[in-house]
């Protein structure tokens, strides 16, 4: 089964039987479902839904089908067209719309598509809100307009620019010194919205640059999710010596990576630990990602003076962590950047321009920025489920395993996260592939491996 219902949206794979794939009338069946949540909510006024998409190939008859489906509702349509989550986020907030819908599937192979929903906020929905649109949508509890109340259809492609120009106007981001820093950098936007909205950030910011996969046309190069195994070509042009920085992202451009300029990794966890670590040095404050991420944000916060909290995985339950704590910054170890002053989502243009302002004012190499962070490496396992896992009764195996370990600290709100003074390891059902997540972290990659290792082995035994 490849439809996956969850606080991430509504994602399947493209094709096949209706209720076990993201087919057209699944699509009909959610958009609608969605639309009538947020007129029963009363949180809107404009009639407006914003609508934009990545460039993956199923893109187009996606976009189509949930356009017509808001106008059958009676909503008014702005398609902003091909655009990154980040800009469709701001474009609902800018708008004043009632909500809007990314047609995005974010790191997955390209026969995943899903459905991202806004609140008019331009923010995921809350677990609640995204509860009632599924039984809604379950119930089928629906009415759609008549012929004298049909929504109308515009199209609007001013918001890349806007978008640029939000980022260009934060504080601590300083374009004056970016363009005196004269960098030239390499960027992989893995054939999707990134290859569009990024050449115009970079020209503004006075940066030379040159794009591997560029091309928004959907047919991905490789695997899209921006992790080292699917890097190499980067990596390999990187070590030409012809570049300062490379920048990578994933097909919807709210992750971000960075490669050194000796083409090595500087590690997906430590985007936002840089990002946050310039922040917190002009902004002192609070810190939140979630609880699969390097505990390096931690130990930098505390090193600015602040407090570091920990949420579960999901970018809602981050961004809901981060107003509680009244946190300057946050995000997510898979290269997600939030960065409350532009917008409560990940974002990659916002943590691009943060990372160069920053690099420019140390006059550092990014190896050599890299250096100046504590060292933790974090191994990144997965397994896939069979329709017979009971992971509910894994997890409760895995808490009971280290119930009686004076030195293992148990967190439960989301799977099962073990935490030693020296090591953790996390455990949880992913939200947007049908795969249990094991993440580890320890001084070294063999302790991480190890202890990762270990608990995979426990979810293996329990399949058999």
């Amino acid at each position: 089964m490849t439809l996956i219902k969850s606080i991430s949206g509504i994602r399947g794979t493209i094709g096949g039987p209706t209720g076990d794939t993201l087919n057209p009338l699944d699509i009909v069946k959610f958009t609608t479902a969605y639309a009538t949540f947020i007129r029963r909510s009363g949180k809107g006024s404009s009639n407006k839904i914003i609508v934009g998409r990545d460039a993956r190939i199923s893109g187009e008859m996606v976009k189509n089908v949930v356009c017509g489906t808001l106008m059958g509702m009676g909503y008014d349509v702005v398609n902003i067209g091909l655009a990154t989550t980040p800009t469709t986020e701001l474009a609902v907030r800018m708008s004043g719309a009632d909500g809007g819908v990314i047609i995005t599937a974010s790191h997955n192979p390209r026969q995943w598509n899903a459905l991202k929903l806004l609140n008019k906020e331009g923010e995921f929905l809350t677990a609640a809100d995204g509860a009632e649109v599924l039984d809604i949508a379950e119930r089928e509890d629906f009415e759609y307009a008549d012929v004298d109340h049909l929504g109308h259809y515009t199209e609007d492609n001013s918001f890349d620019q806007r978008h640029i120009d939000s980022v260009l106007a934060l504080s601590l981001v300083d374009a004056d010194a970016v363009r005196q820093a004269r960098f030239t950098v390499c960027v992989d936007s893995i054939n999707s919205v990134g290859g569009i909205i990024l050449p115009k950030l970079l020209e503004r910011l006075g940066v030379g640059f040159k794009f591997l996969n560029g091309e928004a046309n959907g047919d991905f190069a490789h695997n899209p999710e921006p992790l080292e195994k699917n890097l190499q070509g980067i990596m390999d042009e990187m070590r030409s010596g012809h570049y300062d920085l490379g920048i990578v992202v994933d097909p919807d451009v709210d992750r971000l990576a960075f490669i050194c300029e000796d083409g090595r990794m500087f590690g997906e966890e430590y985007t936002l630990v840089s990002v946050a670590d310039y922040v917190l040095s002009n902004t002192p404050g609070n810190t939140v990602s979630n609880l699969s991420s390097t505990r390096a944000l931690r130990d930098v916060t505390q090193k600015h003076g602040g407090t570091y909290t920990a949420a579960a995985v999901g970018e809602v339950n981050v961004t809901t962590k981060m107003k509680e704590v009244n946190a300057v910054i946050g995000g997510e170890g898979n290269g997600g950047v939030i960065y409350p002053e532009s917008h409560y989502g990940r974002d990659a243009l916002v943590g691009i321009a943060l990372f160069l302002t920053s690099l420019a004012k140390k006059g550092c190499k990014v190896s050599e920025l890299r250096k100046t962070f504590p060292d933790y490496q974090i191994a990144k396992n997965r397994i896939d489920l069979t329709p017979d896992t009971d992971v509910d009764a894994i997890l409760v195996k895995v808490k009971d395993m280290f119930a009686q370990d004076p030195t293992a600290q148990v967190n439960d709100i989301d799977g099962v996260k073990i935490d030693f003074p020296d090591r953790w390891v996390h455990l949880r059902k992913s939200n947007t592939e049908p795969i249990i997540r094991v993440y580890s972290e320890a001084a070294t990659m063999e302790a991480a491996d190890e202890i990762g290792k270990r608990l995979m082995q426990v979810v293996y035994d329990m399949q058999k």
